[in-house]
């Protein structure tokens, strides 16, 4: 449910879906790498991962579909995160404004983990793989059409679960949260 690192009380799971195995790799779990379960998509079969540590364990099976009826599969966080939020009037109506912004991303060989966009805005994250100099020379870029925010040493929680269950997940979320004075950008 969660690194055992991290998480004293993470539980093992015992299925996920081939689309969830991919998300977990992609934001924070170590074990399997996105694109080793690719072939395994393709021709359907199924993935047996187990701890090596405990060979004995049953480990999780990636496959198809999951088998049970959990509201969130597992918790991932990938830390030193920059938060770009790009703000611009322009934006209002107006089309071709993302593909001048990614333009200016690709110039410098940024790649985005996750985007968020409103009427006027655009907001989105790099790892901390991403030369320093590349991210500043982007912002450069950007400057005459559009303000910008960077934000450092932020995370990405990402919550594997059922797409069709969202607003459910959502709603369980925003509750935790308020409880615990978490702010979310």
């Amino acid at each position: 449910t969660a690194d055992p690192r991290l998480v004293y009380n993470a539980l093992p799971v015992k299925s996920v879906s081939y689309e969830e195995a991919a998300e977990l790799a992609y934001f924070g779990a170590q074990v399997l790498h996105p694109i080793a379960m690719q072939p395994a998509m393709k021709c359907g079969i199924p993935v047996r991962v187990k701890n090596s540590y405990n060979p004995s364990s049953e480990g999780s099976v990636i496959s198809e579909q999951h088998d049970d009826d959990r509201l969130v599969t597992a918790i991932t966080c990938k830390r030193g995160v920059q938060l770009l939020d790009i703000h611009s009037t322009q934006m209002l109506g107006a089309y071709g404004f993302l593909s001048t912004v990614f333009g200016d991303l690709e110039k410098h060989k940024l790649s985005v983990d996750v985007l968020a966009s409103s009427e006027v805005s655009v907001s989105l994250t790099f790892d901390k793989k991403q030369p320093q100099e590349d991210i500043d020379n982007a912002i450069a870029d950007l400057s005459p059409y559009a303000t910008t925010t960077l934000q450092t040493d932020r995370a990405i929680l990402t919550l594997i679960a059922d797409v069709d269950r969202s607003s459910e997940v959502l709603a369980t979320v925003f509750r935790v949260f308020t409880a615990q004075d978490i702010k979310v950008l």
